[in-house]
Formats: structure tokens, sequence, C-alpha cells
């Protein structure tokens, strides 16, 4: 089913645009996510929003259509289970939990810290909207805001404004640096106060191993566990804005002096598939990095969070998250008796382990 919104960005007056559209890792997890409550998971068919006209643009500017839409990729040879049942996750690191509940269900290298590319803009968003900016405020591209570190490409042209609401969409359905850079420009402080607010919100939510050079992840410097990362994603679920933004399937761009408008697809091809109900994504890429996703799903009737961390090839993280999607439906995990130290999420004596 397709999901359709529209969002209103600004141009500048020589730029008129419209826009359609186990063990420590449980009790840190349990720690950190004692207090979250799943919320809203199940997603609406369709989600409106009314273009606005922006009330604080120095110049006059014509509005900017934007329109959201609402695939299965698979690996051929690989199997979905390991010899001793568990999800055969190609992932360098990984972590796999029930938010609900806080067991871990699978985890693989995951305390080890990588870089974590663009999975950074999750956390751009939310200081964002922790600082309680305008969304509804045009935010110009500027030149300071194109990547010079890895020369990464956007089709937003410089001296373009768009809203701010518009730019966080832009960031985390598209992953668009450009509009990521803008967000941290134009934050209270500029750029150094928004990193400053990236690594604050990380140590507020119990993200040890987390740390934060940039708003956009094009920095290598942007590193975390797997296991932190999961705690990110489920702070970042609490936002009813990044869940509709960072599952949003599709976004066109009209520019200034265009009749055809710019598909922009979500990065992450799952959040159009029937199969899935999303309801927090984000992926990321830098060679550094690897190919990267995390993401929020309803799995077995319960949110479950799951971090797939330097994948190699270009489908191997979706496959690897279709795997873990499929174990965990099969029900092959189960409590049995083992060491209470073993994963202390759970009751004592008890700890997750493959049914074979």
């Amino acid at each position: 089913m397709q999901k359709t919104t529209k969002r209103t960005a600004m141009s500048s007056s020589s730029h008129h645009a419209r826009v359609s559209g186990a063990g420590n890792i449980g009790r840190r997890l349990m720690l950190g996510l004692g207090a979250l409550v799943f919320a809203g998971m199940m997603l609406p068919e369709t989600a409106f929003a009314q273009s606005q006209t922006l009330k604080h643009a120095k110049k006059k500017a014509t509005p900017v259509k934007v329109t959201v839409k609402t695939a299965k990729s698979s690996e051929r040879g690989v199997a979905d289970l390991t010899k001793d049942g568990q999800p055969n996750v190609i992932s360098h690191a990984a972590m796999v939990f029930d938010q609900a509940t806080g067991r871990p269900l699978f985890a693989k290298n995951a305390e080890m810290i990588v870089p974590i590319a663009s999975i950074t803009k999750l956390m751009t968003a939310m200081i964002v909207l922790d600082a309680k900016q305008n969304l509804d405020e045009p935010v110009i591209i500027d030149s300071a805001d194109v990547d010079t570190l890895k020369n990464s490409r956007s089709r937003l042209p410089v001296g373009t404004a768009f809203r701010r609401e518009d730019l966080m969409r832009l960031a985390l359905m598209a992953s668009d640096n450009r509009a990521a850079a803008a967000l941290g420009r134009t934050y209270p402080g500029g750029m150094t106060a928004a990193v400053e607010a990236m690594n604050a919100k990380a140590q507020s939510v119990g993200l040890q191993s987390t740390h934060f050079v940039d708003p956009t992840g094009l920095a290598p410097g942007n590193v975390a566990s797997a296991q932190d990362l999961a705690m990110m994603v489920a702070e970042a679920s609490k936002h009813p804005q990044i869940r509709e933004f960072s599952t949003a399937p599709e976004l066109f761009v009209t520019l200034p002096n265009s009749k055809h408008a710019m598909g922009f697809n979500n990065t992450n091809a799952l959040v159009k598939s029937q199969g899935w109900n999303i309801g927090v994504s984000k992926t990321g890429f830098i060679n550094e990095a690897g190919k990267c996703l995390v993401m929020q799903a309803i799995i077995g009737n319960n949110p479950v969070i799951i971090v797939l961390m330097d994948s190699w090839g270009r489908l191997t993280r979706i496959g690897d998250a279709n795997r873990v999607k499929k174990w965990i439906e099969s029900g092959k995990y189960a409590l049995v008796q083992t060491n209470p130290l073993a994963s202390p999420l759970l009751p004592s004596g008890a700890a997750l382990k493959p049914a074979i």
C-alpha cells in the first residue's frame, strides 16, 4: 500500500522551487531501556500533512511541493540458519532484542566500537526535536553544507531554502548529507553546539561507547557499538516525527525553474515490503563503516530492534534482516536453564537460546 505525504519547502528569491511529497549487553540494555515505553508501532496506511507558508522567510518565496509515497531483496545461496540454529547473520557486528521485554535475542560482536556512518542522523534528528526548533522555519542550503570530506553527492542546490522539517525528512529517509549538515549548522549555537548536544544526549541515555564528531556520519569518528545503537534506536522510536520520516518510502522534489519532480527513495528497501511493519529505519555507508542498517519493527507481534553493522555486498544487510525476521517468526529460540550471569535480563537461571 502506498503512503503519500505533502510538505512545503521554500526557496530564496532567485531559487524558486516546489517539493512533492547477552551478559553485559543484557544488563546495559535493561538499564537503558527499562523506562522506554513502546509507542504506536502500527503505522498508518497513509500519512498526511498540510502544506504551509513559511512565516519567517526574509523574502517572498514560492512554495516547494513535497510528496512521499509508500522489495523484496534476497541473497541466493545463503542459509537462513547456522548449524546451531541461530540466524545466519553475515554482518560483522549485530544486535537484536525484544524491545517490549528488554531481552536480547541475538548478539554478534555487539560490544565492538565501530564507525556508524549515517546512522548518526538519528541522533541529529533527536537533538533538533529536543531543542524544539521551529520545523516550519526556512533553512537555506549553504556552501558550508557541501560535503568536502567524502565528496558525496546531493541534489539540494546551494541557495535553495527548505522547511527544517523537510530537511529532516530528507536526512532520515534519503540520508541526504547536505540536509543533515544544514540541520547541524542551524542548531542553536551552530555546528559545535550541535555536536556537543549529540554527545550529551548519548551520555544521558546510557550510550557509553558512542561518540559523535559531525551530524552527517561522513566522518569515521562517529562511532558506537551495536548494543549502543540498539538503545539509540529505542530512544529515537519515542519521536513520532522520526518514525514517520525515516520510514517514508519515497519523496519528490521539484527544484526551481523545473517542471519535473526528482524522486528520492528511502535507502532501506524494506520499508516498501508488505512483509515488514517498520517503525524506525536508518541505513548508513562509508568505506570505514561498511553497509549498516538499524530498524525497529513488529515481528511476531512484538517490537524488535535490529542493528546490523559492517555488512558486505549490496544485499547483505537486507538479507541479514530477513533472516533474523524468519528466525524470530519461526520460534526457533526458547528459554533454557543455564548460567544466570549469561543474560541478566531474563529470569534467574534462564537465557535465550535457539531451539534446534
